[in-house]
């Protein structure tokens, strides 16, 4: 009895033992991402006023006075402003750093022929990423600033704050850039055995529910037209992902057969 006591222990120690190891794991990747953020943030600072430049086209463009400058309401608007362009701009720059880390962590539990997958998990992550923020400025930001900036232009003068109209950008940017990363996360859950291709494929009404629901949130802008141009490509990835959960799944059940 002592025997068996003892290996029930040694067992719960070694899985007691393996969960602390794990969570230290995630503790230096999560350090290591926020260092690399922080080094990006202070390398976004030197960008941050020609990038906010840049942003402020689209008002400037479509907006009915033409305006060349955006309002502020509070002492620290502009430097809050600022200082969100610079956390923006550092977390795009190190995008791969944070991309890297987290394939880190994930690697001890694929094979070694599994790991190779980095040369492609990244890189399409990233395309997918930046695919998310050029539809969004060059299809989304035109169309939502427009309809907002003119809309009953007789009654409502475009008058945006700083903070606000950098905000609506940047939301939508972001977002969008992080929707666009479906297929990749859907390809990682179902290799971990927790969604299949023919649960996605099945469930595509409730999809385009959601997919409604994440255009909602992804674009402040509540004009049909931009929550329809929001949605289509969403959906494409929906169906995207769902050849990806084959994949995942196929790779996962290999997996298993041959543990």
């Amino acid at each position: 009895m002592s025997t068996d006591n003892d290996k029930e222990e040694n067992e719960e120690d070694s899985t007691e033992a393996g969960i602390l190891e794990h969570l230290n794991e995630l503790r230096v990747r999560v350090t290591w991402a926020a260092v690399a953020l922080i080094v990006g943030t202070i390398i976004g600072f030197l960008f941050a006023e020609p990038l906010l430049q840049f942003l402020l086209e689209p008002y400037s463009q479509f907006s009915p006075e033409g305006a060349q400058k955006l309002q502020t309401l509070r002492p620290t608007e502009g430097i809050e402003t600022f200082f969100k362009i610079a956390l923006l701009s550092g977390f795009t720059i190190t995008m791969p750093i944070i991309l890297h880390q987290f394939w880190i962590f994930v690697a001890p539990g694929l094979s070694k022929k599994e790991r190779l997958y980095v040369y492609v998990f990244i890189p399409v992550a990233l395309l997918l990423f930046f695919l998310g923020i050029a539809f969004a400025w060059f299809v989304l930001v035109p169309a939502a600033v427009m309809f907002l900036a003119n809309f009953m232009s007789d009654v409502f003068q475009a008058e945006w704050t700083g903070e606000e109209y950098i905000s609506f950008l940047t939301t939508m940017l972001f977002w969008l850039g992080i929707s666009f990363q479906m297929p990749v996360i859907i390809y990682v859950v179902a290799r971990t055995g927790f969604i299949g291709g023919a649960v996605m494929r099945e469930q595509w009404r409730f999809a385009i529910v959601g997919i409604a629901v994440l255009a909602a949130a992804v674009t402040p802008s509540i004009d049909p037209v931009t929550m329809l141009l929001t949605m289509a490509p969403l959906f494409v990835l929906y169906l995207l992902s769902i050849g990806m959960a084959y994949l995942g799944q196929r790779q996962f059940e290999k997996s298993m057969a041959i543990e």
